[in-house]
């Protein structure tokens, strides 16, 4: 009797796969803040800064929403769930970078503790939620380009990306003066997903 077996390269969800690349994925995410922080001191001009930032924070926001798609090769429920605890563990190491090396050296203003009535816990577990919906709705990207062909980077993103563009046109048009980063970052978090919504449709 024969059958045909998934083979052992896909649908990587262990121990060491998720650490080590949800490791990966919050080194990534502290050297994108980094970036964005030396853009926002050392460039003065208002339109090359945001230009700048918004291109920081959209390839930051591709790394860490189809790595993890990537290095757990997610095609079922296996490398899906994979992909979010490498998210989500992505986001505690940020948070440890975050917490040990960038607000000893007060890297930025704490608008979101003064929110909070000076704690940080009222967005951490917001800030752990969103890096376990991307890279989640990333992999769910990546497994449904897989299954119609190779699910290359630029392949898998190129939807999201497009889709920004239209949604920071049309907030421009409609008189939303909202910051290119902010308009990026929430441009491509909602692009993305709907391009899952769509993927998980296309599946029934």
């Amino acid at each position: 009797m024969s059958a045909t077996a998934t083979p052992a390269t896909s649908d990587r969800s262990d121990f060491r796969t998720v650490m080590v690349g949800g490791t990966e994925i919050g080194l990534i995410t502290a050297a994108g803040v980094v970036a964005f922080l030396v853009v926002s001191r050392q460039v003065t001009a208002v339109l090359p800064q945001q230009l700048l930032e918004a291109l920081i924070v959209l390839a930051t926001g591709v790394a860490v929403s189809f790595l993890p798609g990537r290095m757990t090769a997610a095609r079922h429920g296996e490398g899906l769930a994979g992909a979010a605890a490498m998210g989500l563990w992505g986001t505690v190491v940020f948070m440890a970078v975050d917490i040990i090396a960038l607000r000893p050296l007060k890297a930025y203003p704490w608008t979101w503790d003064a929110v909070g009535g000076g704690s940080t816990w009222w967005y951490l577990p917001i800030w752990w939620m969103l890096g376990t919906l991307l890279a989640w709705t990333g992999a769910i990207v990546t497994a449904d380009q897989a299954a119609r062909g190779e699910p290359t980077l630029v392949r898998s993103a190129t939807p999201a990306l497009g889709s920004i563009v239209v949604l920071v046109l049309i907030g421009r048009l409609a008189g939303l003066h909202v910051a290119l980063p902010v308009a990026t970052g929430a441009g491509f978090t909602i692009t993305l997903a709907v391009s899952a919504v769509v993927a998980l449709a296309r599946k029934r």
